[in-house]
């Protein structure tokens, strides 16, 4: 005599099978890393996919810019591509990795925000951030050539965490500045010492020359980062380790940077704040390093990615 399953197992075996062969969805494709990739302005957005593949996302219509983030971009990227998925191309694997972001309205950034840092420069613990500005056309590709400049002697290395911001912020409190982030990124912010601290001693001069601000080479979204304040930091020259730090010896948090910040300089949509580096720089050496061309610098944030620049000599285009 032949024996059947009950009804009920049978429906529960039904739905189990059906739910395995459901196309993916929204849910399922929660994009949490943006980049941006093509020739020097020729770039284009992407997203990569929790399954790694990164696709081209052009067809969205996007820059990764200030309107896209004012205008809830993320969401509106997110809900495109899951509705679009199949016509969106993979980027070739050959491809540039541009600055993850489009160029911004400011970089605002920190100098001596790490404890270690501030110990090897024989600098005191501030007792307020210290802020400086970086000119946006620094900007370069987090993979592309690092230029010595003409008459530059003293190029020296410093791996960060970037913020980019999400929505207006102005007078934001602490509790709440988190909300304000729409990412977190990488940028190596190249500094010629001699610029910066002797003669005149101006902060922006010597954080301003052309590719001294490789970004990315990713956004992370603020669902991946678990805790802004327990990401490892790394760098190396020629393979060698000179940076190994962590963003808990941070002297102000990335909530407090924010804040502190937005108290006296607006923050737009798509603005970069960096955070400051740990000890390890070339300036705190003894007897001090500063980068040659044909140095390799290769630096990145656990959970966020990876950058890898050669040094080269300032060439004339005149």
């Amino acid at each position: 005599m032949k024996k059947f399953l009950p009804k009920t197992f049978l429906l529960l075996c039904i739905l189990s099978l059906t739910a395995c062969i459901q196309p993916t969805d929204a849910q399922d494709q929660l994009i949490t890393k943006l980049f941006r990739f093509g020739e020097v302005g020729a770039e284009k957005p992407g997203v990569v996919l929790p399954n790694g593949k990164m696709l081209d996302v052009s067809g969205f219509g996007e820059d990764y810019n200030e309107q896209f983030f004012q205008q809830d971009g993320i969401v509106r990227l997110r809900k495109w591509v899951a509705a679009n998925l199949k016509s969106c191309p993979e980027v070739p694997s050959e491809s540039r990795l541009a600055t993850c972001i489009a160029r911004p309205s400011k970089i605002v950034a920190i100098g001596r925000n790490y404890v270690e840092h501030a110990k090897e420069t024989g600098s005191a613990v501030p007792e307020e951030p210290i802020i400086f500005m970086k000119a946006t056309t620094s900007l370069m590709g987090p993979n592309d050539p690092v230029v010595i400049p003409k008459n530059a002697e003293k190029v020296d290395w410093e791996v960060e965490l970037a913020i980019v911001i999400g929505k207006k912020a102005k007078h934001v409190k602490v509790a709440d500045a988190l909300d304000y982030v729409a990412g977190y990124t990488i940028m190596n912010d190249y500094t010629e010492r001699s610029w910066q601290k002797e003669g005149t001693g101006q902060w922006t001069k010597g954080k301003s020359p052309d590719t001294f601000g490789p970004l990315g080479p990713y956004l992370i979204t603020p669902e991946a980062i678990k805790d802004p304040q327990r990401l490892r930091l790394w760098l190396k020259v020629n393979g060698k380790t000179m940076q190994d730090g962590n963003t808990s010896d941070m002297i102000f948090s990335v909530a407090e940077l924010i804040s502190y910040v937005s108290t006296m300089i607006t923050l737009l949509p798509g603005d970069v704040l960096a955070t400051g580096t740990p000890s390890g720089v070339g300036a705190g050496m003894k007897p001090p390093k500063y980068l040659q061309p044909g140095e390799v610098v290769e630096l990145g944030i656990d959970g966020i990615g990876s950058q890898k620049q050669m040094v080269v000599s300032y060439q004339s285009n005149e």
